[in-house]
Formats: C-alpha cells, sequence, structure tokens
C-alpha cells in the first residue's frame, strides 16, 4: 500500500507542519497544539450545525463531518483537525444496531457476549466506508498546508462497549471475558482491531497525515493483562497504516503504569493524559518517542493567571521529550468557553 501522489504527505502540504515535525521528532518553529475533542459539543456553530440531527448521522454526512471538522481548525487557529467521527462508526457501516444516546453514549441493540454472536459479526467491507472516505477528502482541500489527523477506537475500548451494550464504569464484562473465554476474547478483539484498522486506513488513504488511536477504557487493566489481552490486538490494527508511513499517536486515559506497552506496540507518539506529570511520562518513556499531552482540561474553567501558570509549566515540561505536541490530557469538557481555547492556542504558539 502507497500513498497517492496527490496526498497532503506526499505533494508537500503538510510534511513540514509543526505538528508533523513534532511528531516525528524534528524541531518545529513553534510549539504545536491541538485538542481532543476540539471539534463539538463546546462551539456555538456546531450546536447550530447540528440541530435535529442525530450524533451517527452528523458523523455519516460527509459535508457535515468535514464542516465540524473544520470549524475549531478556523476560529483557534489550532496546529491539526482531528476528524470529527465516533468509534462506534465501524460497527454502524459493519450493520451492527448500535447508537449514541444522548446523556448515555453508545448503545447496543444487543451486547456481544457468546462464541456465536462473535462467529456471527459482520465484516467492515470496503465500500461501506465511502462516507469517510468523501469526508476526509473534503476536508482535506480545506485545511492546506494544516494536516488532518485520523482517528479510530483502540480494540479494547470498542470490545468494551460490544460485551457491556453501553458505556461502564469499571469494565467487568471485557475484564471478565479474556481470562474466562480467551478464545471468544480473541474472535472479538481480532474483529475490533480489523474494524477499527480499515476505518483508520479510509481516513490515510483518503488524505489524513497522521493517525490516532484512542484507547478510552485501557485505564481500567492492570499492566500484565494490557499486555497479554489487549496490546497484540491494538498492534494489529495499527498494522492497517504502518506502511503508509505517517505518524501514529496512541492515546489512553488513566494509563501512566501502561505507557511503556503502548509505546510498545509501535507508534511514534504517546499521549500522556492529566492524571501523570508529563515529566514523569517522558521519563518512562525514553527519547524514542514523542510526547503529546497533558493541560488539565479542567483547568480550563480556572482562572486565567491559574490556566497560564499550568499551561507554561506542561510546555516546560516537554522540553525533555524528542518531540512534543501540546494538546489536553483529555478531552474538551462541552462546558468550555471557546474564546479560553482560542486564548491557551496563541499563548502556546507565542511561547
Amino acid at each position: 500500500m502507497t500513498l497517492s501522489q496527490n496526498h497532503p504527505m506526499i505533494d508537500g502540504r503538510t510534511q513540514d507542519s509543526a505538528l508533523i515535525q513534532a511528531l516525528t521528532g524534528r524541531k518545529p518553529s513553534h510549539h504545536p497544539v491541538w485538542f481532543m475533542r476540539q471539534a463539538g459539543r463546546s462551539l456555538p456553530e456546531y450546536m447550530k450545525l447540528r440541530e435535529g440531527v442525530s450524533m451517527l448521522d452528523s458523523c455519516l454526512d460527509p459535508a457535515m463531518a468535514s464542516e465540524i471538522t473544520l470549524q475549531p481548525v478556523r476560529r483557534h487557529k489550532v496546529d491539526a483537525g482531528i476528524f470529527f467521527s465516533d468509534i462506534v462508526i465501524p460497527l454502524r457501516l459493519a450493520g451492527i444496531g448500535v447508537d449514541i444516546v444522548p446523556g448515555v453514549g453508545p448503545v447496543l441493540d444487543t451486547p456481544i457476549r457468546t462464541k456465536e454472536q462473535v462467529a456471527n459479526l459482520p465484516e467492515l467491507t470496503d465500500e461501506s466506508l465511502e462516507p469517510i472516505r468523501q469526508a476526509v477528502a473534503l476536508t482535506v482541500a480545506e485545511l492546506g498546508s494544516t494536516p488532518l489527523i485520523g482517528f479510530a477506537g483502540a480494540p479494547f475500548t470498542v470490545a468494551a462497549y460490544m460485551v457491556e451494550g453501553k458505556p461502564s464504569r469499571d469494565h467487568l464484562g471485557p475484564r471478565t471475558m479474556m481470562h474466562t473465554d480467551p478464545k471468544v476474547w480473541d474472535g472479538l478483539m481480532k474483529w475490533a482491531a480489523d474494524a477499527s484498522g480499515k476505518f483508520l486506513r479510509a481516513q490515510v488513504e483518503a488524505g489524513a497525515s497522521a493517525a490516532q488511536l484512542f484507547d478510552s477504557w485501557a485505564g481500567s487493566l492492570s499492566l500484565p493483562d494490557y499486555q497479554k489481552y489487549v496490546a497484540p490486538y491494538s498492534s494489529r490494527a495499527l498494522d492497517f497504516v504502518r506502511e503508509l508511513g505517517v505518524p501514529l499517536i496512541h492515546f489512553g486515559t488513566g494509563t501512566g503504569e501502561l505507557l511503556t506497552a503502548m509505546r510498545d506496540v509501535g507508534v511514534d507518539t504517546v499521549g500522556v493524559d492529566y492524571r501523570i506529570p508529563l515529566d514523569t511520562a517522558i521519563e518512562r518513556l525514553g527519547t524514542g518517542v514523542s510526547v503529546q499531552g497533558n493541560i488539565d482540561p479542567a483547568l480550563l474553567a480556572a482562572p486565567w493567571e491559574v490556566l497560564e501558570a499550568h499551561v507554561r509549566q506542561v510546555v516546560a515540561a516537554g522540553e525533555g521529550a524528542r518531540g512534543h505536541v501540546v494538546n489536553l490530557g483529555h478531552g474538551v469538557p462541552p462546558t468550555t468557553d471557546p474564546a479560553v481555547l482560542t486564548k491557551v492556542v496563541e499563548l502556546i504558539h507565542s511561547l
């Protein structure tokens, strides 16, 4: 697999952007910054556009998904767009009954818990990913020299939703299954890895200049369980895009104890959440990878002098890494004042 000649990483549009330089350990002229969940609920223009449209429908309308991806780039002047989608989109495209229930999150019509159910999971076809390719192509045409980051849910997080059938606090279902029924677990995780991998590849082939695997729920796992029952499948998902040559980012929440294992699935950059000091994370990860993070989202609502001091501290800590992409240690809270994010970007760019 190779990228087409008019891909932004091949034709020179994004290859030397601050984001790509930091992700690959080169020294950019300014600190690159983007925010997880920068597209969406914190923006009034997003709320207006989404009126009367369900979450999954908005993700699968190429023009709408593209516009939502572009909104924060226009407004905040961040150094990257992050493709607006959802980790359960590959499930929906494969034909699994799933919806995003407002105030709850992803809910499946039927949880997947038995050998028979796993054996009968429908395959995600290449054709079904066409709306994703279209949305990415539309976005990249508008972004110019600003890179787009493709994204997918890591297999464990996707499988956790599939087993529980809905969001859960401690993910007991999948954590039990991996031990009591390792064969069924293996089948489910291979399916989730392949679905996420195909989803990611469609985005990169269509023009994304980097790709991030989000493992929202990996923090509920012990290191041995992560290494044995999860890491090989995250690596399998990333195998779908490795030879395309774009930088790969791996992020999870509550994963301070898993950082080196997350690095070892083979990525260029490891995202660090707000629960662990950035310099501690850098010490654990070593100089072979870049880091991304880790402003505490809670401080976006703090007085400016408190937030400013914290941002300066994160940027200073990042100097110890091979490369540093400034970001939050999790997503933008929906209650965030957009003007604060714009101001944070201006501050980071001025340092």
